[in-house]
């Protein structure tokens, strides 16, 4: 496979898209040198000198050849040993590398710029000159950037840039180099004639305090920077700036964001000044749609337009001070440097009265917060401003009035027509499936989209279908995604708003990958990263304003998965495995201890449960009810479901199945019962794994419970076999009483009445005699229901009453509804279906408010299918779709049938 060397910058060596791992520093020392004299030999002692600073070692030859070796092996794996290989061959007392066969930046650089002299071609030379990604080797000095070879190489880039520089001076064209300029004169300070340069491209860019900066900051003004100056202050002033960015030629979509930018200008009012901000993720586009919005709107603007990148989030050093950015501001609206005050008070002053009466458009782009930008902001009405940020910047919208522009990810068809505009409408609709998975891959994130359809534009023959192959294979990582241009590497990009986050904020960033699920509660965030929830909550609004996270949901936070990736990197990184075990353990045990406390929540009879305390360690959360715990269950399912999973796979068999337990209320209650059944299964095969007994008895037994709330009863009856062979085993006496009432209601399922009465009336005497109400009043109810199905009314409404006065003693809501539930029952079979249908609602209510929706759509069914039979057509249909709105789930045989009934009915 074709490698690719780059040394103008950070020294990197790619295979395949995949960056190599170069070793220690004396190692890339010893490549980067070899690179710098690419084609020519390179004797040992140059190399020896480079790594040692003074007396080189005895054995500093043999620290060469080894370091050569490995980087032969590194770059032709498989490499015999004592091999040259076909890169780096031996020469007399040295070595030589040969990049023939591969691509390398310096020498991609070097024809450029001999083409563009020969051509004088300024396109040329800005190809040659944006491959520089920072100083050659960059990050390997000293003596990297002492040595002579990286010197040389260094001084090559300088001279391109004067020569581009010249060139375009020569042909009026010194704003398009400016980017450029700056960033070779950045590397070489020193250099007066590529700092003169800079100074006039500044100066042609209507951006005069940066051009007499370069001046001021020079330690001794050379001849040939003073001559620029003067030739700079000679010129008149531009008569209005006109600095924004040229209009991306990409762009697409966003109608919604720019039609609502349009209302806000277009309603503002007049008499004062306008701000919009617009703030969104790392990658979003704030910038593109910020300049699109300005060009759209500059003509209303005839007095000029304003730009600064304020670098908010750049190193604490690059970011552009409000002091700074108003000297630019200033010298572009006319007044001389020398009438700009140095403080900063002073020079915004000056700067609200040269825009008092005049109407100018500025951009404020990466903005960091709102101290920033506080000084920028015009003090008299006619101007507009439009500010970017990744933050939501609340004091600006509190202190300013500014209107809120929250840019979010484009929808799927936005997407598609931004892959579009770069590949072409031909090349992305012969392969709709494909573009489809790279949209999928990218997250819908434009940035990402837009390094993918780059890539893809520069390779036009390669199907479609092999970059999204690619992209799939590396998904949880941010391979495929990486640039030479910090400002388009999504690594680079999205470590500009992580650096931003204080410590603890960054901490709990880099632990959200190892969350159970992509989307996670306060207390959840809290509870991986160890802290209280009070904490928990000011480290996730932290991130919500960095927009590093979403609230997609309600209480529900989520990150986008490119930046979860991002995420997992850093975790990698800077987490010892240690910590990360110990996030995860915490996670867990938050989970473990919150779902005991739902769970003991939902048991009428507390002195009645199958589920161990999961002791200290954790703080749960408090529910004030049933309905909390549902809906905490309910929030939580996926996350749960996925530690009963884990739990399997890592042998922690006991939290699998007791996780499992503690949802088992909920999903009966929800009806969710083929989650049930899925996730039983799962618990159940850990226990069986970990041999233990307990966890498979009470596994097989909650699945009797999902299966026979199926009606699937051979299925029912079997896994209950089972239980109760294990737990009579294990002597387990009051679960096995229990597993009789749970036998008996199979039977009746089954229409074996006689046999239900038979199992449930060997339970009544135990029951009393031991005080059990809870047993009790279950095994009266399960009489009476069999009871009224075989005709006897007034025997069934005498037991259902009272176990109804035993479940109100303990205060059990689903069972007051279950006893309801049997008198409609033998109201019906007595013919009193104004009673029967009273008694059904009302144990629909009491279901209800236990949030107990399955059993109240099978009681507000059984009303319905009453009413059906005494042919009240009208509120039979009420009744059963009121039944079909409560059961969300298609899990449930009720709801298909309602389904068909009341498909029937419309009909």
């Amino acid at each position: 496979m074709a490698i690719q060397f780059s040394l103008l910058g950070a020294l990197t060596v790619t295979r395949a898209g995949t960056g190599l791992d170069l070793g220690a520093r004396q190692q890339r020392l010893v490549l980067a040198l070899l690179l710098a004299r690419a084609g020519s030999p390179v004797p040992m002692d140059d190399l020896i000198g480079l790594l040692y600073d003074g007396a080189a070692p005895a054995s500093a030859a043999n620290v060469v050849h080894r370091h050569v070796g490995t980087l032969r092996r590194l770059l032709e794996p498989g490499l015999p040993a004592r091999s040259g290989g076909s890169f780096i061959s031996s020469r007399l007392s040295g070595y030589r590398l040969s990049p023939a066969g591969s691509t390398f930046d310096l020498e991609d650089f070097r024809q450029l710029t001999g083409r563009a002299r020969q051509e004088r071609s300024l396109d040329l030379y800005s190809q040659a000159l944006a491959l520089w990604r920072g100083r050659c080797a960059a990050g390997l000095e000293p003596p990297g950037r002492t040595h002579p070879a990286f010197a040389a190489v260094e001084a090559e880039r300088a001279r391109a840039a004067r020569e581009a520089g010249d060139l375009a001076d020569a042909t009026g064209q010194l704003r398009r180099v400016l980017p450029l300029l700056a960033a070779a004169a950045r590397d070489h300070p020193l250099d007066q004639a590529l700092q003169a340069r800079l100074l006039l491209a500044y100066a042609a860019d209507g951006r005069q305090a940066e051009a007499a900066a370069v001046l001021h900051t020079a330690a001794d003004p050379g001849p040939e920077l003073r001559a620029a100056y003067e030739r700079v202050t000679a010129a008149p002033p531009p008569a209005r700036p006109a600095q924004l960015p040229p209009d991306p030629p990409f762009f697409s979509g966003r109608t919604g964001p720019l039609a609502r930018a349009h209302r806000i200008v277009a309603r503002a009012d007049r008499g004062t000044t306008t701000v919009l901000a617009i703030d969104g993720m790392p990658g979003v586009g704030k910038t593109t749609l910020a300049v699109r919005l300005a060009h759209q709107l500059a003509g209303d603007y005839p007095d000029g337009q304003l730009y600064a990148d304020l670098r908010g989030f750049d190193r604490h050093d690059d970011v552009l001070s409000p002091g700074k950015a108003l000297r630019g501001f200033l010298g572009s609206l006319g007044v001389p440097q020398d009438a700009i005050p140095g403080e900063l008070h002073g020079r915004s002053g000056l700067y609200r009265s040269a825009l008092a009466g005049r109407r100018v458009l500025i951009v404020l782009d990466n903005c960091r917060d709102t101290e920033q930008v506080r000084h920028l902001l015009p003090g008299s009405p006619g101007c507009l401003v439009i500010v970017t940020s990744r933050t939501q910047l609340t004091g600006l919208l509190t202190s300013s009035g500014a209107h809120p522009l929250p840019l979010g990810l484009p929808g799927a068809a936005e997407a598609r027509e931004a892959l579009e505009r770069r590949l072409g409408p031909e090349r992305v609709g012969r392969e709709p499936a494909a573009a489809a998975r790279i949209i999928e891959g990218c997250g819908r994130l434009p940035l990402a989209l837009a390094v993918l359809s780059a890539r893809a534009a520069g390779h036009p023959g390669v199907p479609l279908g092999r970059i999204a192959a690619e992209l799939a294979l590396a998904h949880g990582s941010l391979a495929g995604f990486g640039s030479t241009d910090p400002h388009t590497d999504l690594r680079a990009v999205f470590s500009w708003s992580y650096r931003a986050l204080s410590e603890p904020a960054a901490r709990l960033f880099r632990l959200m990958p190892l969350h159970p699920v992509p989307d996670m509660s306060i207390a959840a965030a809290a509870g991986l990263a160890g802290v209280p929830l009070r904490t928990g909550r000011a480290l996730i609004a932290e991130l919500e304003r960095a927009h590093l996270i979403t609230e997609d949901r309600p209480g529900r936070f989520r990150t986008h998965d490119l930046l979860r990736a991002y995420a997992a990197e850093l975790s990698e990184k800077h987490d010892p495995p240690q910590a990360r075990t110990a996030a995860t353990a915490a996670c867990a045990r938050f989970y473990r201890a919150t779902a005991y406390a739902a769970h003991r929540r939902l048991l009428a009879y507390p002195g009645y449960q199958a589920l161990g305390d999961p002791g200290p360690g954790a703080t749960p959360l408090a529910f004030a009810g049933q309905g909390d715990a549902m809906r905490w269950f309910a929030a939580e399912q996926h996350a749960l479901t996925e530690l009963v999973r884990r739990g399997g796979r890592r042998g922690e068999h006991a939290d699998a199945w007791q996780l499992t337990i503690a949802m088992q209320q909920f999903f009966e209650r929800s009806g969710r019962w083929l989650d049930w059944v899925s996730t039983a299964r799962t618990a159940l095969q850990a226990a069986v794994a970990g041999g233990d007994l307990v966890g498979q008895a009470r596994m097989h037994r909650t699945l009797a419970g999902a299966h026979y709330s199926m009606r699937r009863l051979p299925d029912a009856a079997a896994h209950l076999d089972r239980a109760r062979h294990l737990l009579d085993g294990l002597g387990l006496t009051g679960e096995l009483s229990r597993a009789r009432l749970n036998l008996a209601m199979i039977r009746r399922a089954e229409g074996r009445h006689e046999e239900a009465i038979a199992e449930l009336s060997g339970l009544v005497g135990p029951a009393r005699a031991a005080g059990d109400d809870k047993l009790l009043a279950d095994a009266l109810a399960g009489i009476a229901a069999s009871t009224a199905e075989l005709g006897r009314g007034t025997e069934a409404e005498r037991l259902a009453r009272e176990a109804m006065r035993l479940f109100e003693g303990y205060q059990d809501v689903t069972g007051l509804g279950d006893a309801w539930q049997v008198l409609g029952r033998a109201h019906a079979q007595a013919g009193d279906l104004p009673e029967a249908v009273r008694s059904w609602r009302r144990a629909a209510r009491f279901y209800h408010e236990a949030d107990a929706d399955a059993p109240a759509a099978d009681a507000l069914a059984a009303a319905g299918d009453a009413m059906a039979a005494a042919g009240q057509v009208e509120a039979a249909g009420q009744a059963w779709g009121e039944a079909l709105a409560l059961l969300a789930h298609e899990q449930s045989p009720v709801s298909r049938r309602l389904r068909e009934r009341v498909t029937t009915m419309g009909s």
